[in-house]
């Protein structure tokens, strides 16, 4: 299979690295010209020097905004007022116990993972309505489905964003435009090993170890028994983007090492 994306639009949020990063590689390879969008700009114009350095297909741009806020947001659609793929990539999360987690906490949890993903997907989604053709994606996890104790608030973000996924795409039946969102497990990012790191640290064991402890006694349904690259979940997006995958719509697409116990 051959994916061509040349003289597509790519947007993609928190792409100074992880999976952000690995997807707007992936896109790039295939032909896009790919603006990456944070909030640090040394963290960015380093992730797109990087990128640049694998001379791929298509351009890479920047744009610095924090789009977990509605300023920010305004602040990139006035630098980009049009894009044909939009990857809404930008979360946190974290770990906190359910009676410690305060109102703010949430707010600020939905404010980044969903609502950044809500203001993009309201004014990009019309340009794509009447071009046509449009690729949306919501970068979830496989915590929507399987909410993880140890960050409700994380889980619940998650599950909201798959309701918008399936809400938006159903308001933009038949018009070319798909919209999907996908779910990724356990992945070995930046963020991850920082955490694994922490927690190795606390039981006296080797990161590699720790990532092994974790699926076990977090995750000990995973079929992978390993964490992901973020080139394995980017690989998924790239499809997902391309022409060849314009009849998946309206789905969630798991990338998250057979962990949810279900067969649909």
């Amino acid at each position: 299979m051959q994916i061509d994306l040349t003289a597509k639009q790519a947007l993609v949020t928190g792409a100074s690295a992880g999976i952000g990063l690995a997807i707007a590689k992936g896109l790039a390879a295939a032909g896009a010209d790919v603006t990456l969008v944070g909030r640090d700009s040394g963290r960015l114009d380093q992730a797109a020097a990087a990128l640049r350095t694998l001379n791929l297909k298509g351009d890479i741009a920047t744009v610095e905004a924090d789009v977990s806020t509605a300023e920010g947001c305004n602040q990139l659609l006035v630098q980009l007022p049009v894009t044909d793929i939009l990857i809404n990539n930008l979360g946190i999360y974290s770990a906190v116990p359910f009676f410690e987690i305060s109102d703010d906490d949430w707010l600020q949890m939905l404010e980044v993972n969903l609502l950044s993903a809500v203001r993009l997907s309201r004014h990009y989604a019309k340009g794509m309505q009447q071009r046509c053709w449009g690729r949306i994606q919501f970068i979830s996890s496989e915590s929507a489905l399987n909410i993880p104790a140890e960050m409700v608030h994380y889980g619940v973000s998650k599950a909201a964003m798959q309701g918008l996924s399936r809400g938006l795409a159903k308001v933009l039946a038949g018009s070319g435009v798909t919209v999907n969102s996908i779910l990724p497990g356990p992945t070995r990012t930046e963020g991850a090993i920082k955490m694994m790191t922490g927690l190795a640290a606390g039981r006296g064991v080797s990161v590699s170890e720790m990532e092994k402890l974790f699926l076990a006694e977090n995750r000990p349904s995973s079929l992978l028994q390993r964490f992901a690259t973020a080139d394995e979940v980017a690989n998924l997006c790239v499809y997902v983007a391309s022409e060849q995958a314009s009849a998946t719509t309206g789905a969630a697409l798991r990338v998250e090492g057979g962990i949810v116990e279900s067969i649909v």
